[in-house]
């Protein structure tokens, strides 16, 4: 067996975890607290939540918002200064992946003094954060376990990715109570998310027994209960499996990392500011079509796992898998190609350069070539009829 490194943070999982981030902002002494979010999850009522638990704690806070959906290096800058100017000591994120990852970045920067962008890599980070309590609202971008943090670079319009232990939040509270606010378009592409990271963690190169079992489960439980969580957003039945699968897939790509999915995701998200798990919902099942052959056994355990039922033939097992992922999108009502969204056959060239240069091309079971990436895009522009 090779030797494998694995990270995660303590992490309370049910429902009520929410209430419990008094009691750790306490437990690291937080004398004040910044509360990284966005306008959404405050709309909904989760940040107020998280402020009255650290109130009833006595520990002051103030709360930062200005987090875009693909959060960017002046934002966590700007986050950063307010920390400083606030006196505050602990950060506690609450949201999707943006104000998570968010957060990771302002922690970082307010310790070193550096721009975030000099973190790009892996194992950039020599001067660890604040502590920092994550708190998330989707199941899907499993930010709140993961050494990952992803952040767009504003001038030259890409996404760099951030990957160190330092990047792992001190705790994680996941109440899946958080998840019943999302629409059903955001369900939709979170989930798909999480499935990708699980997909790609177990074909990864650096994949494990350790990532292999939590991949695995949670191919089993997001496909069985995405729709019916669209369908009955507060059956908490369906909710409560979705976000135990998207903390399975994180834990997972945490430490397998991921693809040529993300990769190209990460691409349209930088050059085009495009929501990242619809990126990726749109782009898995071509991405699978091309991987297939270079983990054949692999994809078939996938598939499995899925519940497609076994075909004799790499290529029919393939074309079962890939007709469960199509059938699986359009039915959570993402039945479009990425033109759409506005992507244009003139952008191709320049987002394959980019995801070609992606540190998650480097687990994905075939290394492509500039051309690959772009014939991928080209498929994924249009809906097949």
């Amino acid at each position: 067996m090779e030797i494998r490194k694995n990270v995660a943070p303590e992490f309370v999982l049910g429902a009520g975890a929410l209430d419990l981030v008094g009691r750790y902002a306490s437990n690291f002494a937080a004398k004040k607290v910044l509360v990284v979010s966005d306008p959404g999850v405050v709309a909904a009522g989760w940040a107020e939540m998280v402020i009255a638990s650290l109130r009833g704690a006595n520990i002051p806070s103030v709360l930062c918002v200005g987090v875009s959906p693909n959060p960017r290096d002046d934002e966590i800058m700007a986050g950063a200064d307010m920390f400083l100017a606030e006196g505050c000591d602990v950060i506690v994120a609450v949201g999707g992946g943006s104000p998570m990852d968010a957060a990771k970045g302002i922690g970082i920067v307010a310790t070193s003094g550096q721009s975030i962008l000099s973190f790009e890599g892996v194992d950039q980070v020599w001067v660890p954060g604040p502590p920092l309590i994550c708190i998330p609202t989707t199941a899907g971008t499993a930010a709140d376990v993961s050494q990952f943090a992803i952040v767009n670079d504003s001038a030259r319009k890409v996404k760099i990715a951030i990957i160190s232990k330092a990047m792992v939040p001190d705790a994680a509270l996941i109440d899946p109570r958080t998840t019943t606010t999302m629409d059903a378009e955001l369900t939709a592409a979170t989930g798909i998310d999480a499935l990708v990271h699980a997909i790609e963690a177990y074909v990864s190169t650096a994949s494990s027994p350790v990532t292999d079992l939590h991949a695995l489960k949670a191919v089993q439980l997001i496909p069985a209960n995405l729709a019916a969580a669209i369908q009955n957003p507060n059956d908490m039945n369906h909710r409560d499996p979705m976000m135990l699968g998207s903390l399975f897939a994180g834990l997972a790509f945490s430490n397998a990392s991921l693809g040529l999915v993300h990769a190209m995701a990460h691409s349209l998200g930088g050059l085009l500011d495009l929501p990242h798990g619809m990126c990726n919902a749109l782009l898995l099942e071509y991405v699978v079509a091309f991987n297939y052959m270079g983990a054949p056994e692999r994809f078939a355990q996938l598939a499995a796992a899925f519940g497609v039922p076994p075909e004799v033939g790499a290529d029919a097992q393939k074309a079962a898998l890939i007709g469960a992922l199509c059938n699986l999108r359009k039915a959570v009502g993402l039945g479009h190609g990425l033109r759409k969204m506005g992507v244009r056959q003139e952008d191709i060239p320049l987002l394959a350069q980019h995801a070609f240069h992606d540190p998650c091309v480097a687990t994905n079971p075939v290394q492509p070539s500039v051309g690959d990436i772009e014939l991928i895009y080209e498929r994924a522009l249009d809906e097949p009829r």
